[in-house]
């Protein structure tokens, strides 16, 4: 097997793998269109793409505090600490689940923001449940700070907070 690289996303060359993967991956996140997806890429303080071989194996796009992101739980976590990096979205394609892409996504901004931010904040479904990415956000060392109701109480969220090594 090929080894997992990761690299800058980039919004011209990526978007429309970035766009399917996003498509496939809802309701663990909102749907968006391509287009504001690359706009999206332009603001992030992070956006990493794994690659296995020559085939997109996953995505995380995370965002500074001052970022012009609308997000609800972005915008939970703005109003409670002035230091972090809010990690929006972070998705594996089907034939990559497994294989360590999200533990090398999550390590790559892990190392990128490091020095920069005090902790990485992001969410996990609670309804509908995502038991899978709970147990995988706790197993790196994420803790519960939070929850909240979004899409007018259709989707509950715990918000998790991770503190990143200071240079």
């Amino acid at each position: 097997m090929d080894a997992i690289t990761v690299r800058p996303l980039d919004a011209q060359a990526d978007i429309d793998w970035y766009y399917a993967l996003n498509e496939a991956c809802v309701p663990e996140v909102n749907s968006l269109s391509a287009d504001r997806l690359a706009v999206l890429i332009g603001r992030a303080a992070y956006a990493g793409a794994a690659w296995i071989g020559d085939r997109p194996a996953g995505v995380a796009v995370a965002f500074a505090p001052d970022a012009d992101y609308d997000s609800l739980n972005f915008q939970w976590f703005r109003a409670r600490y002035s230091d972090f990096v809010y990690l929006d979205r972070i998705m594996v394609q089907d034939h990559a689940r497994g294989l360590g892409v999200g533990k090398a996504l999550y390590h790559d901004m892990f190392e990128a923001t490091k020095g920069r931010f005090a902790c990485v904040g992001c969410e996990v479904n609670s309804v509908p449940p995502n038991p899978r990415s709970m147990a995988f956000h706790e197993s790196l060392g994420f803790q519960p700070v939070g929850q909240q109701q979004t899409e007018g109480g259709a989707k509950s969220v715990v918000l998790l907070r991770r503190d990143l090594v200071r240079a």
